[in-house]
């Protein structure tokens, strides 16, 4: 769609039929993440300014859904994947096997072009640490992240998750 590709735009900027257009001259490939993987990950980086991971949940939490921050804002808030049908959606864990078919599909060497992923330590690691970390939180806590998290979790298959009870 080139006329349209002069400028950076938003997807909201175009009308139902632009968007249409838009949408169907690209792959649309979707990447996902446990999201209680995603907080592990945000307090880790150092996201919040909280000392223990509880509070850092905390303070996720009273930020609410319309305050909260991009890095742990819920996946179907800001990919749409109900309005946008995308081509491929990726699992973190799973990254070594769906972008060498995601690479076969586009045409593209795939040996070539594939970092070195390790997805089997990192997921034992993110076991460990979501153990370690769900434990510090409430009950309350608990029940909270999993409802904010509800539509993501519904919507994508993050079986093993500590949200998902």
């Amino acid at each position: 769609y080139r006329q349209l590709h002069t400028k950076e735009m938003r997807l909201s900027e175009f009308n139902q039929t632009e968007i249409k257009a838009v949408l169907g001259s690209y792959t649309k490939v979707l990447f996902v993440r446990d999201p209680f993987h995603r907080l592990i990950a945000m307090f880790l980086q150092g996201m919040g300014i909280s000392p223990s991971f509880s509070s850092f949940i905390q303070e996720v939490l009273d930020s609410g859904m319309q305050n909260s921050s991009v890095a742990w804002k819920p996946l179907i808030s800001l990919c749409r994947p109900c309005l946008i049908q995308y081509d491929y959606v990726v699992m973190f864990g799973f990254l070594r096997q769906e972008l060498s078919h995601l690479l076969h599909q586009a045409g593209l060497p795939v040996g070539s072009l594939l970092p070195e992923l390790t997805d089997s330590q990192v997921q034992w690691t993110y076991r460990w640490l979501s153990e370690q970390m769900f434990s510090e939180l409430s009950a309350q806590q608990k029940k909270q992240l999993s409802h904010f998290y509800r539509w993501d979790l519904a919507a994508f298959p993050f079986f093993s998750s500590f949200l998902s009870d």
